[in-house]
């Protein structure tokens, strides 16, 4: 009986507060881990994380000079940390947030999604694509870092994100961000078009070597969340100002999408890109009317082990040269039109628990003719010992100094130390 009233508490202390009319059912189920285990969990996430980002960015200091040296190198080089950073970020869900992703899309995608003989997750994206997903979580990012990872050339060590430019002061990180190439915006357009502009022509290059492409323009998978920020009780209320305002229909899962930042990009990469592909992402689990951060936020997901029974992303592909980009308008328009059928498909998730399945998604080593309308698994990665990537450029450079410290201690002083 008391084992009893503990568990109840705990749901219940972890639980919305019923009074706003959520329900007392945390989606992630009950709390699996307790205090003492949970600072445990934070030391090692923080052990984890911190060190990995430090290895990364000591990397990135020890290859900076090859930019004056060799640019192809460098950006090679480069790439190598963003393989390491998107390694970190699929193990932090690996280890402390055991995550079951469920994947489907239209037509548009057909044979592009897989699953592998051991269970693997595996996509089929080009190597130059914009990527636009709506915006619920600030776990986002991380899960479509993962795709890029599964992606048939691994894209993870090419992604490039537009974010707020508050995040490259982060400590560590901001540094590792600025490195990556990342585009950072102030949301201020007449101020953030010139730095966009800049990067989005380095993003037309094109260098030699063996991860920047052997020909042509460099890999590059750009990353944009139309909405600007995360689905929240007072984004929503901003977004429903905004659409009155503007005289627009307002839409019941999503936050309405801002066309300048995601015309601006197509206009400067007009040529250099064939597709954007889309995803719509849903965390199962989250009530009609609710949102995603009242239920999962960082602590509860890698701590308490409250982690959703699934994530749910449905892909769609559009051809840029099928897209009007004539003025901002017309494409406004289109935007907006294709974030009414996102919402459309939210309310299919949330009414059925599904979005539409994939007829033609295909498991490799199936036998002939047996498909899956869905296809799931666990983020991962493929091989353990991958993670053995973040620390290669470290160890072999403190190897070298420990060398050229003894030849110079045998020169100088005539013997070994």
């Amino acid at each position: 009986m008391a084992d009893s009233n503990i568990r109840h508490r705990k749901k219940s202390e972890d639980a919305p507060d019923t009074s706003t009319g959520t329900p007392e059912e945390h989606p992630g189920g009950d709390i699996k881990h307790g205090g003492a285990t949970q600072v445990v969990r934070f030391f090692l996430l923080i052990t984890w994380f911190l060190g990995g980002c430090c290895t990364i960015v000591t990397t990135q200091l020890i290859g900076a000079p090859l930019y004056w040296i060799n640019r192809n190198l460098y950006y090679a080089y480069m790439a190598l940390t963003k393989q390491s950073f998107g390694i970190i970020v699929t193990t932090i869900t690996q280890w402390w947030s055991p995550t079951l992703m469920r994947v489907s899309g239209d037509a548009s995608v057909a044979g592009r999604l897989r699953k592998t003989a051991d269970g693997r997750i595996e996509v089929d994206f080009p190597e130059r694509m914009i990527m636009i997903a709506n915006h619920q979580l600030y776990t986002e990012w991380q899960f479509l870092w993962w795709v890029a990872y599964t992606n048939r050339p691994q894209m993870h060590g090419h992604i490039y994100i537009m974010l707020k430019e508050s995040l490259k002061r982060l400590p560590i990180a901001g540094i590792g961000m600025m490195f990556y190439g990342f585009i950072f915006m102030s949301r201020k357009m007449d101020k953030d078009k010139p730095r966009i502009a800049h990067r989005l022509n380095q993003l037309k290059g094109e260098h030699s070597g063996p991860l920047s492409g052997s020909s042509g323009l460099d890999p590059m998978w750009l990353l944009i969340f139309p909405e600007g920020t995360n689905l929240s009780a007072n984004t929503k209320k901003r977004s429903a100002a905004w659409a009155e305002k503007q005289g627009l229909a307002n839409l019941e899962h999503t936050l309405l999408p801002r066309s300048t930042g995601l015309y601006f990009v197509l206009q400067e990469l007009q040529g250099t890109v064939d597709y954007i592909y889309d995803t719509t992402m849903a965390y199962e689990g989250i009530p009609r009317g609710k949102y995603g951060e009242d239920y999962y936020s960082l602590r509860s997901m890698t701590l308490k082990g409250q982690v959703p029974p699934s994530v749910n992303m449905y892909w769609r592909r559009f051809a840029v040269n099928k897209i009007p980009l004539a003025s901002q308008e017309v494409f406004d328009v289109w935007l907006r039109e294709r974030w009414i059928e996102k919402d459309a498909l939210m309310e299919q998730y949330i009414s059925t628990g599904r979005f539409p399945g994939s007829k033609k998604a295909t498991v490799e080593g199936a036998p002939a003719g047996e498909k899956e309308e869905f296809i799931e698994a666990y983020v991962k990665l493929a091989h353990w010992y991958e993670i053995l990537n973040i620390f290669v450029v470290l160890a072999i450079s403190g190897m070298i100094a420990h060398l050229a410290a003894r030849a110079w201690n045998l020169a100088w002083y005539g013997k070994q130390y």
